[in-house]
């Protein structure tokens, strides 16, 4: 008797969404997920079975304002999406703490633990209340579905955050009369 591989993987499929438990407080009905799928970029692309799958991966984390998230130097192994409320993404530069960026609702960050360097290049502290869906790299791997799609918008969110970058050094270097360096 031949087994057609899709039935295989369909079943395989089934058994993890029921194994995997759904973070708890967090409600995924159809109108959250249809916002999710909408707007969070991280997602795009996804089919609605593999963002159900996707999500049920991740663990639900509040974070009270002030509280730090993780700090620049932690070994990291996850990226979180920003559900609700607003984080803010911090450098420390010998005594000041530079703001590099304040996330929204929608938008990830600690990806970069994913893709590279497994040291957090930044303290991410929550500024209001929020909550974090937290993704661990072992879970997105284990399922080559979703990960495909989510490393392939890392790629996208990480390609369009060094143009931001680039055009401020760009802007920063013409204010400054400075060189930028050798170019490439």
């Amino acid at each position: 008797m031949k087994v057609d591989p899709a039935v295989v993987k369909i079943f395989a499929e089934n058994v993890r969404a029921d194994i995997i438990q759904r973070p708890a407080g967090l409600n995924l009905d159809a109108a959250i997920v249809q916002k999710i799928a909408n707007k969070v970029k991280i997602f795009q692309g996804m089919t609605h079975d593999c963002l159900m799958s996707t999500l049920a991966m991740a663990e639900h984390m509040p974070h009270k304002a002030g509280e730090v998230v993780f700090n620049e130097g932690d070994i990291g192994s996850s990226f979180h999406v920003l559900i609700s409320g607003e984080i803010v993404i911090e450098k420390q530069r010998g005594d000041r703490v530079v703001t590099l960026a304040k996330i929204n609702a929608g938008e990830c960050f600690g990806e970069m633990a994913l893709v590279g360097n497994p040291l957090r290049t930044a303290t991410v502290r929550a500024l209001r209340d929020s909550v974090t869906m937290r993704f661990d790299r072992e879970r997105v791997d284990a399922y080559a579905d979703s990960a495909r799609i989510i490393y392939r918008n890392i790629a996208r969110v990480l390609a369009a955050r060094l143009d931001t970058s680039s055009e401020m050094l760009a802007d920063l270097v013409v204010r400054t009369g400075g060189d930028a360096g050798p170019a490439p």
